[in-house]
């Protein structure tokens, strides 16, 4: 048997591997052990995307290559723009979500659209037979018939791993992308994020500080954005938040076991000054029951002022993932540092959006490959 036999072979028993496996125990498995079943076996590269530990340096450093030559081809009107949009031509992507989304979803439907794609949106459940009582399950069967592509948000933590669960049992196996489930991650976020540091940074990443703060036991985003640090080398994480807003365990575990430094504060003020990125958060009191927490609740201790400006590194950059309440100096959005990036980091989003689709439908070397 030849060595493409064997791949080939071995593909078949991943595929039926994946068709046989039961919601139980997909759902007991380490996210690690989930990857064989969510990536494709052909190109290593995510297919579904459920996880920030899906990607490697390798596919990160990818997808920021297709996401700029991808924004450089899309600067000439008429030939650059058809040659996108020709790509996924007459393909069809629906954007499941049912919570509140602004960026995420504006970002992916227009993605979809500079690649061509033709979209459907439900962002209501009330309006889908869910509200009849359809199941999860049902109703991601029922969306692979109509479209090429899923997008989803979903309040509930595994609702996106039990639609690629699903998925891989079906005769129609599509991609699915996680937007943002639960309270558990946001792996396109942190991909945005990595793009913003890339583009910050000139593609150089490795050996640099990064303070997160704020709401970091519900913050979804810096969870993923934490993942995604074993792919450098060097890297140091500081987290500064209220203690009862501590980063969960799990994160901290994984940094361990990565031998990944990481320390946690109280006052942010106290290491703006040691920071390559700072990496501020917004309170997540939607997840309180009654909002007894309050917006209010973290103190001052925990807000960027515009006189931190003067703390921070010449080379540094501000980032927010959005969207931002108090915690940062309203003053600093207008200002015209460079060093604030969170609404060129909002713009990456979309772009990053583009490679991401463009390389689970293996439309990367055509970008790559374009020339005016």
């Amino acid at each position: 048997m030849t060595v493409k036999n064997l791949i080939e072979n071995n593909r078949g028993i991943i595929k039926e591997r994946a068709r046989q496996i039961s919601w139980l125990e997909f759902a007991a498995m380490e996210e690690k052990e989930k990857i064989i079943f969510l990536n494709n076996s052909k190109t290593g590269n995510p297919f579904h995307v459920l996880f920030a530990q899906q990607f490697s340096r390798n596919s990160l450093n990818l997808l920021c290559q297709v996401a700029d030559k991808a924004r450089a081809i899309h600067k000439y009107r008429d030939e650059g723009r058809r040659f996108l949009k020709n790509l996924l031509f007459g393909t069809y992507a629906l954007n499941f979500i049912i919570q509140p989304s602004t960026r995420t979803f504006l970002s992916f439907q227009t993605a979809q659209e500079i690649l061509g794609m033709s979209i459907r949106d439900i962002r209501d459940p009330n309006t889908s037979s869910e509200a009849k009582g359809e199941t999860l399950e049902d109703s991601v069967r029922t969306f692979s018939s109509y479209v090429d592509l899923m997008i989803m948000r979903h309040p509930d933590e595994r609702a996106v791993e039990k639609g690629a669960w699903v998925l891989n049992k079906s005769d129609r196996r599509i991609p699915i992308i996680n937007a943002g489930s639960g309270k558990d991650q946001h792996p396109t976020q942190a991909l945005t994020d990595i793009y913003t540091l890339h583009k910050s940074f000139d593609g150089k990443i490795d050996s640099r500080t990064i303070v997160m703060c704020g709401d970091l036991q519900r913050g979804r985003t810096v969870r993923s954005l934490s993942y995604l640090m074993r792919n450098y080398q060097n890297m140091k994480l500081i987290f500064v938040s209220p203690f009862r807003l501590r980063m969960e365990n799990d994160i901290k575990n994984f940094l361990d076991r990565h031998h990944i430094p990481y320390q946690e504060e109280d006052n942010l003020e106290k290491v703006i000054s040691l920071a390559d990125a700072i990496y501020m958060t917004r309170i997540q009191d939607e997840w309180d029951k009654g909002k007894e927490q309050g917006v209010q609740s973290v103190g001052p201790k925990y807000k960027f002022k515009k006189e931190y400006l003067n703390l921070m590194k010449e080379d540094a950059v501000l980032m927010h993932p959005l969207p931002k309440r108090h915690e940062i100096d309203e003053e600093i959005g207008y200002s015209n540092d460079k060093r604030v990036v969170f609404w060129r980091q909002e713009r990456n989003g979309m772009w990053i959006r583009v490679a991401l689709i463009a390389v689970i439908f293996q439309k990367e070397q055509k970008i790559l490959k374009y020339t005016t």
